[in-house]
């Protein structure tokens, strides 16, 4: 008996985890497993009702789970990025989920505004708690103390460098990025580990080594590391190199692993390669602990409880959890379910131009599943 913690969320997240609920119900019966679930109210109306984001007790039942199945976070009635930095990027550090998990595949049938007729089939592995989205920044105002870093006066003396006039000398913001040894080392030992178990012949590294040239040097330097105890090719591509490939020639990618803040992005233009957001899945792996599971497409609150919304990236997040819980051949019946309902293309919600609502897409997948 495996226990899985299911938070809907917002939005459309609880629309869409029904559906792939469903589904997860069906191939289980099909495969013998056994499944406990615990549904955590997380989200919007949980906060409004009680002020709590997410308290220590959720988190240590939430440790006892085996995986997490997340809807979605974000609502417009909550200050924006309140949510998903209290729920969904304190789930990712809190469980040391390093590992971000986005498969990008065109299937048959699915119309794709960027990617004609070409094969696409590629998977990101993006670090997921390092590089910019580690917190470390500021806004710095005049009258710096004296035990301060002293931003304000790096800041001119940049300006004198390169002949940059600050207009107003005394506003001034900072991010900083960190990379680490350790925290580029497993994320692209995952990487090297997961094409070679699937048989893909190349990992691509994606970085930004010219202009930032400590962080993603010492990137580089962890990736030639790990690649020689590997037989799989690498290459290095600079991230906006990598951009411009995605959309011209996508079928040369197999495997590309990223620091955190590229991986966000060009994952997004990934989603577009293969037609929506709505179609997009993602895991947050920790391999070691509690992995999570969520679709991408966010909470879109403009068409909640419409029937509108797109359920198949919550199922193939499902079927990413399986595999990742050990269930392989569940998981590829169920993405072989989703694969030819989109084959058929009788069945569509309205993302990819069709009319079908969120519960039909979720039944046509299910009575797939029955057919097996």
């Amino acid at each position: 008996m495996q226990k899985i913690g299911v938070i809907p969320g917002d939005g459309i997240g609880p629309e869409v985890i029904r559906e792939a609920r469903k589904a997860l119900d069906i191939v289980s019966e099909m495969h013998g497993l056994e499944f406990e679930y615990e549904e955590f109210p997380l989200g919007t109306a949980h906060y409004l009702d009680t002020g709590e984001v997410l308290s220590e007790e959720t988190l240590q039942r939430l440790s006892k789970k085996n995986a997490i199945l997340l809807g979605a976070m974000g609502d417009p009635r909550v200050k924006p990025g309140l949510l998903e930095k209290g729920v969904l990027l304190r789930l990712r550090f809190h469980f040391d989920q390093y590992v971000n998990l986005r498969p990008v595949k065109l299937y048959e049938g699915v119309p794709s505004p960027l990617a004609d007729s070409k094969r696409i089939d590629m998977t990101f592995v993006r670090e997921n708690t390092e590089d910019f989205y580690v917190g470390i920044g500021a806004r710095v105002k005049k009258g710096l103390s004296s035990n301060s870093f002293d931003l304000k006066r790096r800041a001119y003396e940049a300006k004198f460098d390169v002949g940059v006039e600050l207009e107003d000398e005394d506003d001034l913001a900072y991010q900083m990025g960190v990379v680490s040894k350790t925290g580029a080392r497993r994320v692209i030992e995952f990487a090297f580990q997961l094409a070679e178990r699937k048989g893909l012949g190349l990992v691509t590294a994606v970085d930004k080594a010219n202009v930032l040239t400590e962080a993603y040097g010492l990137w580089r330097e962890m990736v030639e590391e790990v690649s020689a105890k590997h037989a799989v090719a690498k290459e290095f591509q600079y991230v906006d190199a990598v951009a411009l490939h995605m959309v011209r020639n996508p079928e040369r990618f197999k495997v590309l692993v990223t620091p955190n803040m590229f991986g966000d992005i060009l994952t997004d233009l990934g989603a577009a390669l293969q037609g929506g957001l709505g179609l997009a899945p993602s895991g947050n792996i920790n391999p070691a602990g509690v992995s999570m599971f969520e679709p991408v497409h966010g909470s879109a609150p403009d068409i909640a409880g419409k029937g509108m919304a797109n359920p198949i990236g919550a199922m193939l997040s499902v079927a990413l959890m399986l595999e990742t819980l050990g269930h392989e051949k569940a998981a590829t019946d169920l993405e072989e379910a989703v694969k030819s309902v989109l084959r058929r293309g009788d069945t569509r919600t309205p993302d990819m131009g069709g009319k079908s609502t969120t519960a039909q897409m979720g039944e046509a997948v299910v009575s797939d599943l029955k057919r097996k």
